[in-house]
């Protein structure tokens, strides 16, 4: 018999938000690294220096526990399509990071969870009241303002925001479905040598020549893969500590850093159309979740 739900403590919500905006941080900081070294590096290589970073964290880490970093269910069609996924995702957001203002492609991200629901839905069958699918119709066009696809303010390059936004999307819906024996930090080596694999593939495609980083780039390409990884234990230790409902909604605090970083360390400027596309979409993914909590 299932114990009855226990509320967290007010102490343990504070740590568990802490943990949440700590995460979001750390992402935020990892991908203006990533758009910081693209500079001096080809994508491809930056792709499979990152990821072959951080899967040796997470492999590392493993080993500490002594969890077995490969098993029968790791070949599973549920890891197989997570795999492709995270492939697709982390390619085509690294090259919207790269190609686009960072500011955009955040802000462009945080339609994940409301394609997230959606994809629920329509893959599980969960019961989604029609106010949420309101919600999530006007997240989407929110997006929609963002991109501003009848304007001559339209770039073709933010579609890539997009596919990468999909592809996150997908790969959570196949993270719900994956077996219950590989833990988060199994998920995260594969995760990591997704990427790495996605990058090799992408280098081959666009046949540019690998050349040696400068210490200024590798150093920033080993600062993300230290910095994502923790990200990550750090939105792990989130959602484990605090209620789920309280914590979860501060996944929108990435927003707010990668616009900080855009206009800060790279000079963007945020127009009238991106804020307003902003507020549509953080609007429309919290009352989603709140409504998500009344189940209807």
């Amino acid at each position: 018999m299932t114990a009855p739900y226990q509320p967290a403590t007010l102490r343990a919500n504070v740590i568990g938000t802490l943990w949440m905006i700590a995460a979001m941080a750390g992402f935020a900081v990892e991908d203006a690294l990533l758009k910081q070294a693209s500079d001096a590096v080809p994508v491809g290589q930056l792709m499979i220096l990152f990821g072959a970073g951080g899967a040796l964290l997470f492999s590392a880490t493993a080993a500490a526990r002594g969890e077995r970093l490969f098993s029968s269910d790791v070949l599973s069609p549920t890891m197989r399509w997570r795999f492709a996924f995270e492939m697709g995702a982390r390619l085509f957001y690294t090259l919207a990071i790269v190609l686009t203002p960072l500011s955009s492609a955040t802000a462009i991200l945080q339609a994940a969870p409301i394609v997230v629901v959606m994809g629920a839905a329509l893959v599980f069958g969960e019961r989604v009241g029609w106010r949420r699918w309101t919600a999530v119709a006007i997240g989407l066009t929110g997006v929609l303002v963002i991109l501003r696809p009848a304007t001559d303010s339209f770039s073709a390059l933010s579609l890539l925001a997009v596919l990468g936004m999909l592809g996150f999307s997908l790969r959570d819906l196949a993270s719900r479905a994956a077996p219950v024996s590989l833990s988060s930090v199994v998920l995260g080596i594969y995760g990591f040598a997704a990427i790495a694999v996605a990058g090799a593939l992408w280098s081959l495609w666009e046949k540019r020549a690998f050349v040696w980083p400068e210490p200024s780039a590798l150093a920033a390409i080993g600062a993300a893969s230290a910095v994502g990884a923790m990200a990550y234990g750090a939105l792990m230790s989130a959602m484990r500590t605090g209620d789920v409902s309280v914590v979860a909604p501060f996944r929108y605090t990435r927003l707010l850093f990668g616009i900080t970083l855009g206009v800060v360390w790279f000079g963007e400027t945020l127009d009238t159309a991106t804020a307003a596309g902003c507020v549509i979409v953080v609007a429309s993914g919290l009352f989603i979740f709140v409504r998500g909590r009344a189940r209807g």
